[in-house]
């Protein structure tokens, strides 16, 4: 450090951000950090589990654009986490906006296996249609109201057109396939309907270059690695913050006083508060005083939030393809192209269309990820497992006209009724600009003339502009607010 100053930091939350400015910070030869975690564990929505013998990402389970551009590729190569194909220059170069091609089984609600040649024109049409939305980038009116508005009217136009000569059975069955996919990709933002996402906005979201991979071994040995370079005694687990005082005006006092459920009072001279968005929304009003500015407060309601949760069902055998990447199911009874259900208690499982496909085990185990979200993903969470499991028995059984199949056991992710999280991860709702992004990572107080700055500053997934969503956007966002007082430190003793 250039200067004798060691400041008292205190970072909120011991998730993949709250760490990453833990180790830029210690590393940087600052001495008073100390994380507040309210759970007993590290790793935030990174969260690694077992079904049987199969390693499962109960919460972030791809490395989105692995190449050097990428720090989280980085950091997983340095401690030698990746698989070996991700490590090919040709991997790394590959530009597939996060999409790669994946070989896919087909299945239909009245128990028939399509062909993947039958279902091509669905998704040319669909990829054509999703890559113009791009198109509507820094536009400020559009006469769209949301991509899924957007999609679904481009779908059912350019259907007529391009499948005129086909019987209306064939091009129903497209649209339904379409619908799928539409479905598939509320997962990506981790919205109920693309209606809510903003069509300008949409394209905010930057993909780096490589084909996604995933760590064999589990994303908690990232977060393992990590800590492992921490003091031991830097966390505190078990003890959640109710409130921070900012904006101290006592003489001689810390600007920031954090105060915790357990009685405890923490001076300090900083806060970093990596907390997922979705507890912000809940507890902005009680979490801190003053209360937040109020741009910041309407960013933090104009950016959504939502969840996406993961069935990992277990079966003795695979009723799928040995090269099978992903199975889509396509309900023929939808008239209209959509992504909704039309009664979530009743109809929820309809929301789920899609399965991708694990790498069976060496022991023989073989497991699909079924993927889910919105308001169904929710519902989902309040049942019991086994009705559950009753529910993905009829369904696949359903869709392969097989009724012999039955799931050894599942394993359900359960983010929205998580205490801590309230959701997954955030995405453009309508209405929502890159300055909202910009407000959420603004430092508080936000005039910098004060005496006192840099009290309350913000990190995470949400805060970033362009990779929010992401495990590398919430590793540069720790890494930036901890750069930032490293620079405002290096600063107050330049000449």
């Amino acid at each position: 450090m250039a200067t004798s100053a060691d400041p008292k930091i205190v970072i909120i939350g011991c998730g993949v951000s709250g760490i990453a400015a833990a180790h830029r910070l210690v590393k940087a030869g600052y001495g008073h950090v100390r994380i507040l975690e309210a759970t007993g564990r590290s790793g935030g929505r990174i969260k690694t589990a077992t079904l049987g013998s199969t390693i499962t990402e109960i919460g972030a389970a791809y490395i989105h654009g692995p190449s050097e551009e990428n720090p989280l590729f980085c950091l997983s190569r340095d401690y030698d986490l990746l698989p070996p194909e991700a490590l090919t220059s040709k991997n790394q170069a590959v530009d597939v906006d996060e999409d790669p091609p994946l070989v896919p089984n087909w299945f239909s609600s009245s128990g028939q296996r399509l062909s993947a040649e039958s279902m091509e024109p669905a998704e040319e049409l669909f990829r054509e249609i999703l890559d113009n939305t791009s198109q509507f980038q820094n536009r400020k009116n559009t006469s769209w109201e949301s991509v899924g508005h957007f999609m679904r009217t481009k779908a059912q136009n350019q259907a007529a057109g391009r499948w005129k000569d086909e019987d209306e059975t064939t091009r129903q069955l497209l649209l339904s396939a379409f619908s799928t996919m539409l479905k598939f990709e509320c997962c990506g933002s981790a919205t109920h309907s693309m209606d809510d996402i903003d069509l300008a906005g949409f394209s905010m979201y930057k993909s780096l270059r490589g084909v996604d991979c995933t760590l064999p071994r589990g994303f908690e040995r990232l977060i393992e690695n990590l800590m492992s370079e921490l003091p031991s005694d830097l966390v505190t687990y078990n003890c959640p913050v109710s409130c921070v005082h900012w904006s101290n005006t006592e003489c001689g006092s810390s600007p920031v006083t954090v105060e915790c459920e357990n009685g405890e009072r923490i001076s300090a001279d900083h806060v970093i508060v990596t907390v997922p968005l979705g507890y912000l929304k809940k507890h902005h009003s009680s979490l801190f005083y003053p209360p937040l500015p109020a741009h910041k407060l309407k960013s933090i309601e104009t950016l959504g939030f939502g969840t996406c949760d993961k069935i990992f069902v277990e079966f003795e055998s695979p009723w799928w393809d040995a090269d099978c990447e992903i199975i889509y199911l396509v309900w023929e009874d939808e008239e209209t192209v959509s992504d909704q259900v039309s009664d979530v208690s009743e109809s929820w499982i309809r929301k789920l269309v899609t399965f991708t496909v694990h790498k069976p085990s060496e022991t023989g185990s073989h497991v699909l990820c079924g993927w889910i979200c919105g308001h169904e993903a929710e519902y989902m969470e309040t049942l019991p497992e086994e009705e559950v499991t009753e529910s993905i028995t009829n369904l696949v059984r359903t869709f392969t006209g097989n009724d012999t199949i039955t799931p050894k056991r599942i394993l359900c992710s359960r983010w929205f009724t998580d205490p801590w999280t309230y959701g997954s991860y955030c995405h453009p709702a309508i209405g929502c600009t890159a300055k909202d992004l910009k407000n959420m990572m603004e430092p508080l107080p936000s005039q910098e003339t004060l005496s006192q700055p840099l009290q309350v500053l913000f990190a995470g997934e949400a805060t970033h502009p362009c990779f929010y969503s992401t495990v590398h956007g919430a590793i540069i966002t720790g890494w930036r607010e901890a750069d930032r007082l490293i620079t405002h430190y290096w600063a107050s003793v330049s000449p």
